[in-house]
């Protein structure tokens, strides 16, 4: 038996364009003569979908589509996720749901059981659990089928605070399938793709025969799904991976399967890859192409502008340097270089004069108090007002720079440096930030290295440095990974690193102080196990230490 998994990236609620790539896929199936196709987790809508799926008549058009691509599938058994009404007793009036297709006629469903309701996940939002576990059988084999998150309690691997009253892979067992298909759309973080092959590694030692990882690719808002559909043999053997971050199609073949693979990827060029599709995919699919941002000559504009040129192309990016009186000379000489070695349009536009301007206006109001945080935001607010008036003028979308060790803590201006229509590096921690830009220069120059090497620094005043205000950013990563990753009391975090307690509560307290900034910044791209985003949820007031 032939099987042919399609790694596809839909575009959430295109419910047309996503039903063509279905369409497209089962022409692929008869090319390749495949016996069984399949599609990932609500392949008609899109994951995730959200409160799109509470409009009736979206639900109504899914199901038109799903007889559609049921007419195109003689001599074939198609596998396709979608959302559809729940026609038995329960709470919620939806299914998440896989649609059995067998020579043109939908002959049934398998729901989802397990429904994810942490971190970025709100499924029993929408829909009720599946209590029913069946065999289908087609040209003599026995197939099984779940949904994604259906086997990740059977590994471990599912957060802490949840616990499912059954197992979907041992109830499945008894029923003793020839094979196991699993629809997924499982988003990224770093080092994902690889704890995703420990979950499945798990389900096949279990059940001890094949099992096929059909996942959904591409970015849709913050959330990145990164692909690697995988195939493993009865003995837990890795024997087919499909391509990370692009669409891709993966042809199994039962009665000769490939030999085994390792599993092997590069943390480092995986999270590049997740950034540079979740930048491509935000325009793509927004329908924009141009993008602007400032260019300080810092390390994290330098990064952003990296990540940018590799997924909308250099003709696509404005880099924009606003000086002020403190913007040293080679800052202004690292955005030009690196400008140059991206060979993206380049402009200056300085901010001394409109900043001596505020401050005149200002002066006898602030009744001579002394230069302060005041004066420094004002700098950051009128780069930001320039940002915003080349995005309206030109149609460009602006990229916001900040990374998330500067935003957890606060040290980053509303409506200044905090503007822009995406955060592209908002979930990477700056420790992380100098590690891609080392590896990006890997080979090659690119980033100026003047940029890696002198101290981080806002220029903002004279003079200053980001450790003047803050610890160095190992100290503050940690507490930040330990605290809002891994959820850490501060007692843990100083005996489990041998921090100073003064350090720890310190850096907590500006975490929570931060929050209602964060909720007023742009949405960030997740490439972390806890972003600061849908997946965190935590009070703006609120007294708790």
């Amino acid at each position: 038996m032939k099987i042919l998994a399609i790694q596809m990236n839909p575009i959430v609620g295109d419910l047309e364009g996503n039903v063509t790539k279905i369409l497209n896929g089962i022409k692929r199936a008869k090319e390749e003569k495949a016996d069984v196709v399949v599609f990932p987790e609500m392949a008609i809508c899109g994951y995730p979908p959200e409160d799109l799926v509470l409009q009736n008549a979206f639900i109504s058009r899914m199901e038109q589509h799903l007889q559609t691509i049921a007419q195109h599938t003689n001599g074939l058994m198609a596998i396709v996720g979608l959302v559809r009404r729940n026609d038995r007793e329960g709470e919620k009036q939806l299914n998440n749901s896989a649609a059995v297709i067998i020579d043109g006629k939908v002959i049934g469903y398998q729901d989802k059981w397990l429904l994810p309701t942490y971190d970025v996940f709100d499924e029993r939002r929408y829909f009720e659990p599946g209590k029913t576990m069946q065999i289908w059988e087609y040209q003599g084999k026995r197939v099984g089928i779940i949904i994604c998150e259906d086997f990740w309690q059977h590994a471990g691997y599912i957060e802490s605070y949840t616990r499912y009253e059954k197992d979907p892979i041992l109830e499945i067992a008894p029923l003793k399938p020839d094979f196991l298909i699993n629809l997924s759309a499982s988003p990224y973080y770093a080092k994902k793709p690889e704890l995703r092959f420990n979950v499945c590694k798990k389900t096949t030692q279990t059940l001890q025969v094949p099992l096929i990882l059909c996942c959904q690719v591409g970015a849709n808002g913050s959330l990145i799904f990164d692909g690697f559909s995988l195939f493993l043999n009865g003995k837990s053997e890795l024997c087919h991976q499909a391509k990370g971050f692009e669409e891709d199609e993966m042809l199994i073949d039962l009665d000769h399967p490939p030999a085994p693979m390792e599993f092997k990827l590069d943390v480092m060029h995986e999270m590049f890859n997740a950034l540079v599709l979740g930048v491509r995919d935000y325009f793509k699919k927004f329908g924009f192409k141009q993008a602007c941002l400032g260019l300080s000559g810092g390390i994290d504009s330098a990064l952003v502008a990296v990540i940018a040129v590799e997924a909308l192309g250099k003709e696509n990016l404005l880099a924009i340097s606003m000086p002020s009186d403190f913007t040293t000379s080679q800052s202004e000489e690292d955005a030009r270089v690196l400008a140059q070695n991206l060979g993206i349009e380049f402009q200056e536009i300085p901010i001394k004069k409109p900043y001596n301007t505020f401050l005149e206006l200002l002066q006898p109001h602030f009744q001579e108090k002394p230069f302060d945080v005041t004066e420094e935001n004002l700098q950051a607010r009128i780069r930001g007002i320039i940002l915003m008036a080349m995005s309206n003028k030109f149609g460009r979308i602006v990229l916001s720079t900040g990374n998330k060790s500067e935003t957890a803590l606060g040290y980053s201006t509303l409506y200044g440096d905090m503007c822009g229509g995406l955060g592209v590096i908002g979930d990477v921690v700056k420790t992380t930030v100098y590690d891609m830009c080392h590896w990006i220069n890997r080979e090659k120059e690119v980033i100026p290295r003047s940029i890696l090497t002198k101290a981080p620094s806002a220029e903002l005043r004279p003079d200053q440095k980001d450790s003047d205000s803050l610890p160095d950013y190992a100290i503050v990563d940690t507490v930040l990974r330990a605290y809002v990753e891994d959820y850490l009391s501060p007692e843990q975090i100083v005996e489990k690193y041998h921090l100073e307690p003064q350090v720890v509560t310190d850096l907590i307290r500006r975490i929570h102080l931060a929050e209602y900034k964060r909720r007023q910044g742009p949405p960030v791209l997740r490439v972390s196990k806890k972003a600061f985003g849908v997946g965190r949820r935590y009070p703006i007031v609120q007294r708790w230490h």
